[in-house]
């Protein structure tokens, strides 16, 4: 079904240049991948360049880049290991090559970093940790470069999953518009936790009320509208998106929409959510059933509706962007070491097959630099 209002079309683009996008990997034993790669993107045409090695690093899962300086920032394991076997956060400064000179890295100040945001006002980087559960500022200089941790932030708890949810397990990090608080989804303790955030300082202060979602939903990532008035949390463990209205660092629970159709029984775990930037659409990642879940997105009461299941065109896809301009998905392939280009219909949202497809080892986050 078409969409009738205009406010609600994807922004098409006719000419815009190309973009870099930079790969984050997994650089284990069973993979081929060095550290952070680079591939050229055409918002025009869909086209991307095969993936070239940008930087060197260990593990460098996630990626942020700088709100105002020529800076990439990834997670990972530090060059020389800490004494207490803690995760680091390292600085890259982008060249106008798009290579990457390594600034320097400082420990998470906890274990299996997983993701990261630097805050809107540049100073802070806050880091989730999946291992220990822990969340962590890490405080950045003026050339933004990592000095020191400031906040580590422990918690306690489990869920009924004893699997996966024995303990808490941070997995995003996601500061707000104001940038006064930070949201942290853990898929241990089935919460999303809420932190008041001091960008003058870098410090977390204490917990807020939470955002309770289903015992064993396993909350793993979020989205914002562009307007801010709602959040999407996906739940890895049941496989479902919670819609949940936020104000000032309260949020509130409005509703849950499966990812799977009612048909599928094999297993899965969701992935990623993100929102449009026209915020008409909300697109989901299935990890097993291994499709893109695409709901209609009503913007005055936040609720969404099914559009599609569409095939993400390869095993296993963790982490996903939609290009700027909104005319394609870019969705990474942890398993199938694949990245695929999907063009995104400018009236519904849903994706079509690939329009190309390239090879990159074992990509878990894609990052387009401006």
């Amino acid at each position: 079904m078409l969409l009738k209002s205009a406010a609600c079309l994807l922004v098409l683009t006719t000419s815009l240049p190309a973009l870099t996008v930079f790969i984050g990997t997994n650089t284990g034993k069973n993979t081929t991948s060095k550290g952070i790669y680079a591939a050229d993107f055409d918002p025009v045409s869909g086209k991307l360049s095969e993936p070239n090695l940008a930087a060197a690093y260990q593990s460098p899962g996630f990626l942020a880049v700088h709100p105002k300086l020529p800076v990439l920032y990834a997670v990972g394991a530090p060059n020389k290991p800490y004494a207490d076997a803690t995760s680091a956060v390292a600085a890259f400064a982008i060249a106008a090559d798009h290579h990457l000179t390594f600034l320097g890295e400082t420990s998470t100040g906890g274990k299996g970093a997983c993701h990261l945001a630097v805050d809107p006002a540049g100073g802070t980087v806050a880091v989730a940790h999946y291992s220990d559960g822990r969340i962590s500022t890490v405080r950045l200089n003026d050339q933004g470069a990592p000095v020191a941790t400031v906040s580590v932030i422990s918690n306690q708890g489990s869920g009924p999953n004893q699997t996966r949810q024995a303990g808490p397990h941070a997995h995003g990090v996601y500061f707000d518009m104001s940038n006064h608080h930070l949201c942290v989804p853990d898929l241990g303790l089935d919460k999303v936790l809420v932190y008041p955030f001091d960008p003058a300082t870098s410090k977390l202060g204490g917990c807020l009320p939470p955002l309770t979602t289903a015992p064993g939903a396993g909350p793993r990532h979020m989205a914002f509208s562009p307007d801010e008035k709602y959040a999407y949390v996906i739940n890895e463990l049941d496989n479902t998106v919670l819609a949940a209205s936020y104000q000032d660092g309260t949020l509130m629970a409005l509703g849950t929409v499966p990812t799977l159709p009612k048909d599928f029984a094999g297993n899965n775990t969701t992935a990623e959510i993100e929102v449009s930037p026209d915020g008409c659409f909300a697109y989901a990642s299935n990890r097993g059933h291994d499709s893109i879940t695409v709901f209609r997105r009503d913007v005055k009461s936040g609720a969404l509706t099914l559009l599609q299941h569409a095939p993400c065109g390869g095993k296993k896809p963790r982490h996903f962007k939609l290009a700027p301009g909104g005319k394609w998905l870019l969705c990474a392939h942890q398993d199938a070491n694949t990245i695929s280009v999907l063009p995104l219909n400018p009236q519904t949202g849903e994706p079509g097959p690939p329009a190309s497809t390239v090879p990159s080892p074992s990509p878990i986050c894609i990052l387009f630099a401006r």
